[in-house]
């Protein structure tokens, strides 16, 4: 299951990208594949073509990991009518 992340990076707006598997703690780097900015438009950055990216740890402010569909139609929302 590939997981849509946003990669906060120092210095650098944030990113949208795919992920395989969530890194753990001793993680030093994080492979992306899809990287592109949140609007959908390519980063400025990265060569046209390029397919899989490797960020550096140290580069990363934080990562944001969002819900897939299915996970966000078995979670419960409370609203007001």
């Amino acid at each position: 299951m590939a997981y849509t992340i946003i990669v906060h990076m120092l210095n650098e707006d944030p990113l949208m990208a795919q992920m395989e598997t969530l890194p753990d703690n001793s993680a030093t780097n994080i492979v992306c594949t899809d990287v592109r900015r949140r609007d959908g438009k390519a980063v400025h950055f990265i060569t046209q073509g390029v397919s899989t990216v490797i960020f550096p740890m140290h580069r990363i402010h934080f990562v944001e990991v969002l819900t897939s569909e299915a996970e966000r139609g078995e979670v419960l929302e409370f609203f007001r009518e």
